[in-house]
């Protein structure tokens, strides 16, 4: 019994001693490298203050919410909120469009950056180079706003250029706004020229990272660029491809809020109403706003990314390829 004792209070010392190694290490290591901890903690501090801390109020979508009672005060209703968003009349209207403007803008913008990346790669003159990385970058840095004002100059059925040249080839000019077809293709076309440019960024780099000495091996066996692009470049990027397209399918529903209330209008909104302009309008704009009913969309949006990034990635683990975990 003794000796059980002793053994105890030994594993017990061994184990404080462990700590304060361990502490004393984290310490010196902190003093070593303040500098690094203090940046780190910027994004930390940003993380919980906008995105954990609000997830406090993500309740209210199981809650009948008052203002004048709180959040703990309100009554719980369960998921009454989630029923009524599913069995709503625009439940299936508004998922079908927020649907089809997010798999039409993945599709159309996801190979343009690739694309644009491979061309810059081979180009041999520096100053033309830059000039189309200079014309490409431009547009991401332009205000939404700014964005949407271009669209609509360009579209206006009397004053626009596009509808100057359709009547100068002698065609009637085209409400392109009031077109409930067209809308989907002017946001999503928009957005490539939009962020084409500045999303190849990250294609160059992975361009970059390739071993030279594969090239000059393919040249010496007279490979054409065609081969050189397909068997080299595409191979060594298509790891950082899937990533992105990982990441972008975890936000598949996350269309664009902005972009897409300043280019609606009531002609085209039975095809741009989306589930965040829907929550804007229920939520803010209503006479009178329904927190927890536009709580709750919000958090449906948010499980169904959540799910839809977990099966692509495990789908890119049955299939061997790069994936976030």
């Amino acid at each position: 019994m003794e000796l059980k004792s002793t053994v105890d209070r030994r594993r017990g010392t061994a184990a404080m001693d462990g700590r304060e190694r361990g502490a004393s290490l984290f310490l010196k290591k902190l003093k070593k490298s303040w500098q690094l901890y203090v940046l780190m903690s910027l994004p930390f501090l940003y993380l919980i203050v906008f995105k954990y801390v609000p997830m406090y109020g993500a309740q209210i979508a199981f809650k009948n919410f008052v203002v004048t009672k709180g959040i703990w005060g309100s009554d719980w209703v369960g998921l009454k909120h989630f029923e009524r968003f599913v069995t709503s009349y625009d439940f299936m209207r508004i998922l079908r469009n927020t649907l089809v403007l997010s798999f039409y803008n993945l599709v159309a913008s996801f190979p343009f950056p690739i694309l644009l990346a491979l061309g810059l790669n081979y180009l041999r003159s520096t100053s033309y180079r830059k000039a189309v990385q200079l014309v490409t970058y431009a547009p991401h840095f332009i205000s939404i706003v700014v964005v949407v004002g271009i669209i609509k100059e360009l579209l206006d059925p009397r004053i626009g250029i596009v509808n100057k040249i359709i009547g100068f080839l002698g065609f009637e000019p085209i409400n392109f706004m009031g077109e409930i077809n067209l809308f989907s293709s002017i946001y999503v076309w928009s957005d490539v020229w939009q962020h084409a440019g500045f999303n190849c960024i990250i294609f160059i780099a992975a361009l970059a990272s390739i071993d030279p000495a594969l090239h000059e091996a393919a040249v010496v066996d007279g490979a054409s660029k065609l081969r050189r692009v397909w068997h080299i470049d595409l191979p060594g990027i298509m790891p950082m491809a899937v990533i992105l397209l990982i990441l972008n399918t975890g936000h598949i529903l996350d269309v664009g809020f902005e972009k897409v209330l300043l280019l609606q209008n009531p002609i085209n909104l039975k095809a741009s109403e989306i589930i965040d302009t829907y929550v804007y309008k229920v939520g803010l704009t209503a006479q009178v706003a329904n927190y927890s009913y536009s709580t709750a969309i919000g958090l449906f949006k948010s499980i169904i990314n959540l799910i839809l990034l977990l099966t692509v990635n495990k789908l890119a683990q049955k299939t061997r390829q790069a994936s976030l975990w």
